[in-house]
């Protein structure tokens, strides 16, 4: 089981956007004196934005999610802000 996905972005704002519009809801995080972040938890596994700082943004990747019907959700495959694949399902 994942339990934690972060995707370290130089696009922090435009990346929360895209998911947000997907379905995905964030929380505004720090921890000690790490960088200011956001965070949405689907079921058991946290899913986490990070600016990418010293680390390289996360590179090609391809993320899947099932997500309950609302408005605005467009099941399919999407491309987020860095170029990264989201297939999106939407669960009846």
């Amino acid at each position: 089981m994942i339990d934690l996905i972060v995707v370290y972005t130089e696009r922090v704002e435009e990346c929360r956007a895209f998911y947000t519009g997907l379905g995905l809801t964030f929380e505004k995080e720090r921890h000690g004196t790490g960088p200011e972040h956001f965070s949405a938890t689907l079921g058991s596994t946290v899913f986490e934005l990070y600016p990418a700082g010293d680390r390289p943004p996360t590179g090609r990747l391809r993320l899947g999610f099932t997500l309950p019907s609302g408005p605005g959700r467009e099941p399919g495959r999407h491309t987020d802000p860095d170029g990264r694949t989201v297939d999106l399902r939407i669960s009846a």
